[in-house]
């Protein structure tokens, strides 16, 4: 069932198109939606985050972390009422908030309509981190969450939110401190095909999609350190 739904997120295909090596994709489809309610595929996730970790030197816990989001495009199994416009990008569909730690690993994640503003879903996404993650004092993002949500974070939630910010004569692409981590994260995702446009009814299972795409780059570095150790033991 597991190897049946990364095969799905990370090539694509459609939930009728699983080939018959797997099971019928109704019984795979079930399992899928059963882990993503009961939180058996953020579990997953979590630990292997931490696996990660710590294989890196790093405590279990982060204490600080980078923000940011990305419009995709929506397919048209996609309903009005869980899409939007944004107009800055100019794309009809959905936004992926993403909350990463400073290796680029998730931490929280949130889907709405595109038109959704950035400082709205990070009203919705930080105090859920915060619950979550008791360490974390430090939160990098850009431009667009500037304003009173500066000011909120850190009296709300105690967390000091630093804008980075693109300066005005700049030219061309530059790799701006702190930023590139969350968006070195949106390249990620983007290697699983499903990510690459939303297809899901939901917005709750393109979270979950998303969550089976980290865990997938997460497993395949822990299993390619046990190989490197492996090979010098």
């Amino acid at each position: 069932m597991i190897d049946a739904i990364r095969y799905l997120v990370d090539n694509g295909i459609k939930w009728r198109a699983m080939p018959c090596d797997f099971p019928p994709w109704p019984r795979v489809y079930a399992f899928f939606a059963r882990w993503r309610d009961v939180g058996l595929v953020a579990e997953l996730h979590d630990r292997l985050r931490e696996a990660v970790r710590e294989a890196e030197g790093r405590g279990a816990e982060p204490s600080a972390a980078v923000i940011d989001s990305q419009s995709v495009k929506a397919d048209t199994t996609v309903a009005r009422t869980s899409r939007g416009f944004d107009a800055g990008k100019k794309i009809n569909g959905r936004k992926r908030h993403l909350l990463t730690d400073t290796l680029g690993l998730l931490l929280a994640v949130l889907v709405t309509p595109a038109s959704t503003t950035d400082r709205d879903a990070a009203r919705l996404l930080l105090p859920a981190a915060r619950d979550r993650f008791g360490r974390l004092a430090r939160i990098w993002a850009d431009g667009g969450y500037t304003g009173h949500l500066v000011d909120w974070s850190a009296t709300q939630l105690g967390v000091g939110l630093d804008i980075v910010r693109r300066s005005d004569d700049m030219r061309g692409f530059q790799v701006l401190p702190r930023r590139w981590v969350v968006e070195r994260s949106f390249a990620w995702c983007l290697r699983s095909r499903r990510l690459v446009r939303d297809y899901e009814r939901r917005t709750d299972i393109s979270e979950a999609v998303i969550l089976w795409s980290m865990t997938m780059l997460m497993s395949r570095r822990l299993a390619a350190r046990h190989q490197e150790a492996a090979r010098a033991a």
